[in-house]
């Protein structure tokens, strides 16, 4: 007889002092004589399940029926048998006299009749979950019967625990013993403790004692009228009481009730077998069986039965029962999911499933998996994460983002397909906030910055659009550092016209984030070119950016009149940390990773816009309405290479042009070796040089015809600075009429190249001697002068060019010109 350890303990019996396990509350009902209790591990408080059963003495005849029980339960393991922990037997003292408990540990279950009510399933959900409980107590018994000839003796509803995860397990072991029908020795009784079965669940041979008609039935002749037993009551709702009551059909199935009537049968040789009763595929063949069951099979599918199951899998879950979705499902889901098994698809699944638990259900039954999910190196898992991150990352911890997520994020940051990149790039927006200060300067900047020079358009764009969002985010040091020069040397600057708009965007939704001096020095001049920008989007955000910066810079000077300039330029307070203000601007690329440009590109239509306006607190400034950035049309962007340039051309980014082209490896974030857009002032008369440079050159009436003086042409260092500090006609050194003078300045009035076109030459100079062919040749009197040498004179030839007084001038101005 097996031995157990006993301790002598003073108290009831639920204060057994060397049972590691807490004892708690008991269920109304249990299996025999024993008490099903509630109970925790005293080590990690983890659930389970309390069996006590007590007897006055050592040899009392259920105490000796639970050993064996005991025994047996340990000794007999399968997926639909109750798992066995740990067992003791202690004796206690009850005033004078003793009393003997033996306490057996299993894995948490609760009794399958206070299961069903607690889950209250109806109509079409309830057959399908009795179904597939009857497919797991049927295996058990099976096993039992078929694999290790055991005869369990007594299959009722009270023999019957329910998991966790909603599995049906099968117990009460007291009775179990071996079949000996092949022992022609044996005439004693096979079941020892038959005694313990009731008797309306006894068939007619075990109620007469026919041990000889027992050895020659099959051995699941006892355990299959036991199972016709669990059916009625099952599916009757009530506690069967007498044998009679099995003949009343009316609650059973119809597709059940053959094979319920030949597990009842009279004869134990023709008792259905409970193998075959698991082949009765019209009942057993129902939408919770099938899933269930190719889950729990999973790694022998192939590749392409996997993928179809998980795509419908989302819609069946809808159809199933909720608590058996949630409580069965989702845990295979998950294993599948974190082991390999299961496919990309499986993920959406799995958060639909996980969205009907409760928050604290959800962080510990769905995070766990897909924290360890990033770290998969399935591109489709990681493409299945970043597009469903909306759903998730809110209930991530920023410790968690920070240490186990953000790292295999940033992987897909220098993916080589686009669209991973894309998606890489918008879940930024989720999980920037929860970020450290460290990992957003030290590694999420460095990656924004290459993506803003990314080859795809539609990335280049998000990126503004990103930094944009999560300026809030960002330290006041480094929004000083990064903002301005992303949104303006780069986005402002970019070939791609949505590009364009979203820095334009990006500036106004961070407006509060700039002082006076910077919005008048390095974001006004950027943003007022792109005024007459070629793409009409683009040029109406340019223009209500530019109102929207003037009215801050007019509201600064305002405040300084009244002496009050504590927050500069921040007339406007924008939405607390201006988080949240653009939508994406598009969502087009393919896993290919094409260049967007190729086809026409349109807002995304389907994505919300995060926040669509700016508010305004102050009385004098408009709303600046902030929309999604939209993606013009092939008409929209012809020749983008040929918008306007940047009002400066000393930047500071050296061969990067438009902020397409250039990587920056270093250690710092991107943004750091952009200098301030200051430059050097220029006078007033070179400003009205520079502006006239970039006009088309009216062409003036000629109104002398005789060559300028050699000498003339030759004018002091000091004579030079003169002409550059004003734009007035230098007197000519040779004599000439003022009045001569004045009529030249008055021909053309609207010539911008007159004011530093070189003096006209007087007909009272001297001759160089030139042909006389040649006489209306303006080009003559900057002709080399003959040579000393030589036989004949070489008098110089120019070409017929009516626009040469106006020539001469420009070319005098740029040697000036370079020359400073």
């Amino acid at each position: 007889m097996l031995k157990f350890l006993k301790g002598v303990v003073g108290g009831s019996g639920t204060g057994v002092k060397d049972l590691p396990y807490n004892i708690g509350e008991p269920y109304a009902s249990a299996w025999g004589s024993w008490v099903h209790y509630r109970g925790t591990s005293k080590d990690d408080g983890a659930p389970v399940s309390i069996f006590s059963l007590s007897g006055s003495n050592a040899n009392d005849g259920h105490l000796v029926a639970g050993r064996n029980g005991v025994k047996r339960l340990r000794t007999v393991r399968h997926p639909n048998i109750l798992s066995f922990l740990h067992s003791t037997e202690v004796e206690t003292l009850d005033g004078s006299s003793a009393k003997v408990t033996i306490y057996m540990v299993t894995e948490p279950v609760m009794p399958l009749s206070e299961k069903i009510k607690e889950l209250g399933l109806e109509g079409s959900q309830r057959d399908e979950y009795y179904a597939w409980g009857l497919h797991r107590i049927a295996k058990a018994v099976s096993f039992l019967n078929n694999d290790c000839k055991l005869v369990h003796g007594n299959v009722c509803m009270a023999s019957v625990v329910v998991t966790q995860t909603l599995d049906w397990k099968l117990h009460a072991f007291d009775v179990l013993s071996e079949f000996d029908g092949n022992n022609e020795a044996a005439t004693g009784p096979m079941l020892q403790y038959e005694w313990l079965i009731g008797s309306q669940y006894k068939p007619m041979e075990l109620s007469k004692s026919d041990w000889a008609a027992i050895r020659n039935s099959p051995p699941w002749a006892i355990d299959s009228w036991g199972l016709g037993c669990l059916i009625y009551e099952l599916f009757s709702g009530m506690k069967l009481s007498r044998t009679e009551e099995l003949r009343n059909t009316a609650s059973i199935p119809k597709s059940l009730l053959q094979d319920y009537q030949r597990l009842l049968s009279s004869t134990p040789s023709r008792r259905l077998n409970s193998t075959k009763l698991l082949d009765n595929s019209e009942y057993f063949q129902n939408k919770l069986v099938e899933t269930i069951h190719f889950m729990e099979i999973l790694n022998l599918k192939d590749s392409v039965e996997k993928d179809t199951f998980f795509r419908k899998l989302p819609n069946l879950a809808d159809q199933l029962p909720r608590e058996i979705v949630v409580k069965k499902l989702l845990p295979l889901l998950a294993s599948a999911l974190e082991f390999g098994s299961a496919t990309a698809p499986a993920l959406t699944a799995l958060l639909k499933m996980g969205s009907w638990l409760s928050t604290e259900e959800y962080g510990l039954k769905v995070l766990p998996t897909i924290v360890k999910l990033f770290a998969s190196n399935d591109r489709a898992i990681r493409v299945g994460l970043l597009q469903h991150i909306d759903q998730y990352g809110e209930s991530l911890s920023s410790q968690t983002v920070d240490e186990q997520v953000y790292p295999h994020v940033a992987n897909g940051f220098s993916d080589t397909s686009a669209f991973l990149r894309e998606l890489t790039l918008k879940s930024m927006l989720v999980l920037a906030p929860k970020l450290s200060q460290r990992t957003i300067s030290g590694s999420l900047l460095k990656f924004l910055s290459k993506l803003q020079v990314d080859e795809e358009p539609a990335i280049r764009t998000n990126t503004t659009i990103l930094l944009g969002n999560i300026a809030s985010y960002l330290s006041e040091g480094t929004r000083k550092r990064v903002l301005i020069n992303a949104f303006t040397v780069r986005a402002l600057r970019d070939t791609f016209s949505p590009a364009r708009g979203a820095g334009i965007m990006a500036l106004c939704a961070t407006s509060s984030y700039y002082d006076a001096s910077e919005i008048a020095t390095r974001i006004l001049p950027n943003i007022v070119v792109l005024t007459i920008d070629l793409d009409s989007d683009v040029r109406s955000k340019a223009f209500e950016a530019v109102e929207q910066f003037l009215q801050l810079v007019k509201q600064y000077h305002e405040k300084a009149i009244t002496g009050d300039t504590t927050g500069a330029a921040t007339g406007i307070s924008s939405i607390p940390g201006n988080a949240s203000l653009l939508g994406w601007a598009m969502s087009s690329l393919t896993m290919k990773g094409k260049p967007s440009e190729q086809n026409t590109l349109t807002s995304s239509s389907t994505s919300a816009p995060i926040a669509s306006s700016i508010s305004n607190t102050s009385s004098v400034t408009d709303d600046v309405n902030l929309t999604p950035v939209r993606v013009s049309s092939r008409s929209d962007l012809t020749d983008l290479a040929d918008h306007p340039p940047s009002p400066t051309s000393t930047d500071g980014w050296g061969e990067l042009e438009n902020g397409i082209h250039g990587e920056h490896d270093g250690d710092k974030d991107g943004w750091d070796d952009i200098e301030p857009l200051e430059e050097a002032k220029p006078s007033a008369a070179l400003a009205n040089i520079q502006a006239a440079q970039k006009r088309p050159v009216s062409v003036p009436k000629t109104q002398v015809s005789n060559s300028r003086p050699k000498s003339s042409l030759k004018t002091s260092k000091d004579d030079d600075s003169d002409l550059w500090g004003a734009p007035a006609d230098p007197a000519p050194r040779s004599t000439s009429k003022p009045s001569t003078a004045k009529a030249s300045r008055a021909v053309d009035e609207d010539d911008p190249w007159g004011a530093i076109a070189a003096p006209v030459p007087k007909s009272s100079s001297k001759s160089m001697n030139l042909k006389s062919s040649a006489d209306d040749d303006l080009w003559a009197s900057i002709a080399a002068p003959p040579p000393t040498t030589g036989p004949k004179p070489l008098s110089g030839r120019g070409r017929v060019t009516k626009a040469a007084a106006p020539k001469l001038g420009a070319q005098r101005i740029n040697r000036t010109s370079s020359g400073m």
